[in-house]
């Protein structure tokens, strides 16, 4: 069955319907009369809705996996897509509690299971070297399993994660457990956005996947509040640990009410459940939608006939090879090292153990962790409100901020705990809000950057290596926190290793760092283009110029 049929009941090329008439990114300023001229909507979507019936009267057992799910219908379809949205983003809610909940419970499990400081330094980084691995498969479980089916896998791993560490007798049972979390982590941060942006329609996209950097940080504000609600409770430590089975099991059954992407379904050759979906989606009845349903159909076939006639590892090859693509790479992967290795992940499991550091007794330091979390949360809004209007560079310069909350947090550590302990308690946590406040708009360049820097052959690629750097260094960070600060002091790592990268940070930022702002992806093609001096020299030149 061809893709477009005329009139005449002769097919249309492909080449012809999408090079000539129909221009799919541009569809509100299409010609309807020339349209109905060329192609036959009415039997086109004919044959769409008996093979969407067919798909519902005789699934085949490939189709009853697929669709299991129990089927929400809303006569506004935006519901059923802030529906989809809102609760797949809900997902970054089990990220950000999973990485604050070991502040608070590592004060209790540590005396319980008698952890040496290695040991505590393995529980809390094996969760990001865990979600390392689960980033590396995670492109394969998109590919063969789907996007609503792999965030489903994700918190299978959760939910076993958070058995593990709640019943853990010993180190090695809590090793497995926070390594298995950081597996569901991995799997899930690259799922969200593609499941989002597959599912959800263009005038919405990019808000909806904001809430994905949003819900990572409320989480991260639940996890200090959880350890602060159990802190009193016999164990608690094992309550706090074990509270992402709550929210795992909530999206794990809240899934299942929600449909697989449909331009996953199409890439899979299943049009007719594609069709089903979409109807839910989008208004059908609206032009737009039906022409937006065939460009995605007739993408996905060119996909499958040009990856028919390559290798596998050619998308491999030229991420490395294409000049474009390796610039797009370092550029993602250095700023991302430079958020990472200014410490935010060391300060955040460890957030108790610093509170204790400057006078705060045990209780009194678990609470105070929510001063750290609610900075971070407070910072995104910004980033998400106004990404777009004032630009990528202005979230860079952030940097500025993450140096001087730093110093500040270095500062008050050289005052004495006992003896000044108001000023040593209100400079470091004046400096711990600034930092926590600038990080939290830096945060959402970690998920804007890689995904409109790289083109569309090397995108998902590019996420999964920009992710597998991301919890590398969040592993080599928090576990090597508690032997660099030793050999470094609290001051000295704080002020001087974490607060040198900041500072050389804000170099690199304001030199290499481009402004993607309002530009097709061919203009960032064109950016990229260009060699990484050529970037710095404009960069220069428009600092100079809004200076002078």
């Amino acid at each position: 069955m061809s893709i477009f049929e005329g009139n005449d009941g002769k097919g249309v090329s492909s080449t012809e319907s999408l090079s000539n008439d129909v221009r799919y990114d541009n569809m509100e300023k299409v010609d309807q009369d020339v349209l109905r001229h060329n192609f036959n909507f009415d039997k086109e979507f004919e044959e769409l809705e008996i093979e969407a019936a067919q798909v519902n009267d005789k699934p085949s057992f490939v189709d009853r996996i697929l669709s299991l799910e129990y089927k929400l219908h809303f006569e506004n379809k935006n519901h059923m897509v802030w529906l989809l949205g809102a609760f797949a983003a809900a997902a970054g809610l089990l990220s950000g509690l999973d990485q604050s909940i070991i502040s608070g419970a590592s004060i209790g499990m540590n005396k319980a299971l008698n952890l040496t400081e290695r040991e505590a330094s393995l529980v809390s980084s094996l969760m990001p070297l865990g979600a390392m691995a689960g980033s590396m498969i995670m492109t394969p479980l998109n590919e063969w399993f789907g996007r609503k089916s792999s965030l489903i896998i994700s918190c299978i791993w959760y939910t076993i994660g958070s058995a593990l560490c709640a019943g853990a007798r010993d180190h090695h049972m809590m090793y497995a457990g926070r390594f298995i979390l950081g597996v569901g982590v991995g799997i899930e941060g690259g799922c969200v956005g593609i499941y989002i942006s597959e599912s959800v329609p263009a005038n919405v996209r990019g808000s909806i996947v904001s809430m994905y950097q949003f819900n990572i940080a409320l989480g991260e504000v639940l996890g200090y509040a959880v350890a602060a609600i159990f802190y009193t409770v016999h164990g608690g430590w094992r309550f706090m640990v074990g509270s992402s089975l709550v929210f795992s099991t909530i999206l794990f059954v809240g899934l299942f009410f929600l449909p697989e992407s449909p331009r996953w379904l199409v890439h899979k050759g299943r049009n007719g459940m594609a069709y089903d979906v979409w109807k839910r989606l989008r208004d059908i009845n609206d032009e737009s939608a039906k022409l937006e349903f065939l460009e995605m159909r007739q993408a996905a076939y060119q996909e499958r006939e040009r990856r028919s006639q390559e290798s596998l590892f050619s998308s491999w090859g030229e991420l490395f090879t294409i000049a474009r693509n390796r610039r797009a790479l370092t550029y993602s992967v250095i700023m991302i090292t430079l958020g990472q290795l200014t410490g935010v992940n060391a300060v955040m499991y460890y957030m108790s153990t610093l509170m204790g550091a400057i006078g705060f007794n045990e209780k009194d330091s678990v609470f105070m962790s929510l001063v750290g979390g609610g900075s971070l949360l407070i910072g995104t809004i910004p980033a998400i409100l106004w990404m777009d209007r004032f630009g990528r560079r202005v979230w860079g310069y952030n940097l500025v901020g993450f140096f001087v909350g730093l110093v500040l947090v270095g500062v008050g550590y050289r005052f004495n705990p006992v003896t000044q302990k108001a000023a040593s308690e209100g400079v470091y946590l004046t400096g711990l809000i600034v930092y926590f406040l600038f990080f939290g708009s830096y945060s959402t360049l970690t998920w804007v950057i890689p995904s409109e820097s790289f083109d569309l052959r090397t995108r998902s690629l590019g996420m999964t290596i920009c992710s597998t750097f991301l919890y590398l260094w969040s592993f080599t960070v928090t576990y090597n926190f508690t032997k660099m600060s030793a050999a470094f002091t609290y001051t000295g790592l704080t002020l001087g290793f974490y607060g040198g990268i900041a500072f050389l940070g804000l170099i690199y930022q304001v030199c290499f760092m481009p402004e993607t702002k309002d530009k097709t992806l061919e203009e960032i093609d064109d950016i990229f283009n260009r060699s990484a001096f050529s970037i710095a020299r404009e960069n220069i030149s428009n600092l100079k110029k809004g200076i002078w």
